[in-house]
């Protein structure tokens, strides 16, 4: 039996009224299918119009949507994922930024793609996040999730910084480096493989801890099982800037504790129809391409 997506919630590129065209077109595709369709507030107030459709928050969406379309690039995805998570709704990627490791349907194959999946002619995952707390003198201070990555580094500092490293109380090394990228399966194609940290296939249950430029040669990325706590301690006199998915961040100093586990939530990603995870990775990363003759 197919499911049937009652409500839909549109999200759109945040602060691009250049999504505003695709937003409202297939708003009135679901409209005409017969699916009630709500646009995020910050979407609405970006594209200056909604086209007579409901507009709702993150909250709103969460509490009555069956299915969220968001419209952007993997940022789009980050944000949308972190802001819905404790609600399961699942997600659906149109690309309209650069790479598109999470949004994988097409800008101009939105319509069909989508008419297949509203079809029932989907595949469906769920993505792991991790929960991240900042203690100081033993309080949490700040705590979020993030669905890529937590990056502990050296800030507008010009020089490394230097902390502990322990996985469930057992003490692993003290590292200099310029910070270290803490990362899910699924941010493993992001900052963490530019630090030639590993690729891990999301239905793995892994964390990889990934040095940035560390202070010596035999440092090298970790995987973890995902059940592990990782906890990362400044040494003094050093500060720190840590940040979730690149897109939020917490000031740290000296002395606090960074502690990283397995979120509780987990992100519900729907795929089009004989999607492959390597078939993704083969074209962002180019694999397979014929060298360039001079």
């Amino acid at each position: 039996m197919v499911k049937r997506f009652e409500t839909i919630a549109l999200i759109g590129k945040y602060q691009s009224p250049d999504v505003a065209e695709d937003v409202l077109h297939i708003a009135a595709f679901l409209r005409e299918r017969g699916h009630v369709v709500l646009i995020e507030q910050g979407t609405a107030s970006s594209i200056g119009v909604a086209g007579g459709f409901p507009v709702a928050s993150y909250d709103g969406i969460g509490a009555s949507a069956d299915l969220a379309l968001v419209l952007g690039g993997d940022g789009t995805m980050l944000n949308t994922a972190r802001r819905l998570a404790e609600h399961g709704v699942p997600l659906v990627g149109v690309n309209q930024g650069r790479v598109g490791f999470l949004t994988d349907i097409s800008r101009d194959q939105a319509i069909p793609r989508l008419s297949e999946m509203l079809d029932g002619r989907y595949s469906e995952e769920n993505r792991v996040m991790l929960s991240a707390e900042i203690l100081r003198g033993g309080e949490r201070v700040y705590q979020t999730l993030a669905f890529n990555d937590v990056v502990v580094n050296k800030g507008e500092l010009g020089r490394m910084i230097e902390f502990d490293v322990s996985i469930d109380d057992d003490f692993v090394y003290t590292q200099r480096s310029d910070g270290m990228v803490v990362t899910t399966p699924t941010g493993s194609t992001a900052y963490a493989l530019s630090a030639n940290g590993p690729i891990l296939h999301p239905s793995i249950g892994a964390i990889a801890l990934v040095p940035l430029c560390p202070h010596a040669l035999t440092a090298r990325p970790v995987t973890l099982p995902d059940t592990c706590r990782i906890d990362i301690k400044l040494l003094s006199p050093h500060d720190a800037r840590v940040h979730f998915d690149g897109q939020t961040r917490f000031d740290a100093r000296a002395g606090d504790c960074v502690r990283i586990t397995r979120s509780p939530y987990a992100i519900r990603l729907l795929h089009p129809e004989n999607y492959s995870y390597f078939a993704m990775l083969r074209e962002k990363l180019n694999w397979s391409a014929v060298p360039r003759l001079p």
